[in-house]
Parts: structure tokens; C-alpha cells; sequence
């Protein structure tokens, strides 16, 4: 029997499915880079009117209880006795002061809930409305 010998085909290594691979992992960050730029505000240019008149923010105030218990009342600490007389003096001046608790995130060395809830006790108790400061749940309420 006779036998044919072939030469065996020498090896080689493709480059274009390699190519074609690269472009497409480099397209794919290229994009994914592209959607994790967040644009919060986009300029848009807004009409001036004669009849218009600017807008003007209510003014505001922070209650902050910190972590150590400390009480602050804008940028002052005042503690829960003088509480009251900065939110006095701050709404003597506009009537129209909104009043925010907030609670400053972290864990803290104090227990801060009887704080807490004396601090709202005593706003609740004179008369002021009280909005509170957080950030919102991953959970519906």
C-alpha cells in the first residue's frame, strides 16, 4: 500500500479575530464611560419678560444635633437651653424661617434618640413647624 505524506500546514495565529475582540471590549467601556457621566443640570437659556420678578428663596435654619450630642443652631452651638432663643432671633428678623433637623450621619459615642426626642419635643411644644433632613430610603415608605 502506498502511502501519501502531506506536509502538515504550519501553524498560525489569526490576527483579525483578535482585532475584532479588542474592538469590541474597547467599544464597550468606551460606552459604558459615556453613560456613568451624570448630568444634573443641563444649561438651558431662559426668556426675560418685563412682567417677570426674581425668584427669592425662603430663608432657613438648621437645628443640628451632632454626634457627640452637641446641639447647633445654624453655625453656633447653643445647646437645648438656647435653643429656642436662636430660632426666636432668627424668625424675629423673617417670619417666613424654615426650621430643618438634621441629625449629622455617622455612629456617634452618645446615645442621641432621648436627645432627639427632646429636642423635637421642644420645638413641637413652642409652635414650630419642624422639616427634617435625611437622605431618601432604598425602600418605598
Amino acid at each position: 500500500m502506498l502511502r501519501l505524506r502531506r506536509a502538515e500546514p504550519d501553524m498560525r495565529i489569526e490576527m483579525m479575530p483578535l482585532i475584532d475582540v479588542i474592538f469590541l471590549i474597547l467599544t464597550f467601556f468606551v460606552y459604558a464611560m459615556v453613560l456613568m457621566v451624570r448630568v444634573d443640570v443641563l444649561p438651558v437659556p431662559l426668556e426675560s419678560y418685563a412682567s417677570g420678578e426674581s425668584a427669592e428663596s425662603d430663608p432657613a435654619i438648621a437645628v443640628t444635633l451632632r454626634l457627640d450630642g452637641s446641639i447647633f443652631v445654624g453655625q453656633e452651638e447653643t445647646g437645648a437651653d438656647g435653643m429656642l432663643d436662636a430660632i426666636a432671633s432668627a424668625q424675629a428678623d423673617a417670619p417666613e424661617t424654615i426650621v430643618y433637623l438634621v441629625l449629622e450621619a455617622g455612629d456617634g459615642t452618645t446615645d442621641r434618640g432621648p436627645r432627639l426626642t427632646s429636642v423635637w419635643d421642644r420645638l413641637h411644644r413652642a409652635g414650630i413647624d419642624i422639616k427634617l433632613v435625611g437622605t431618601p430610603s432604598e425602600s418605598g415608605p
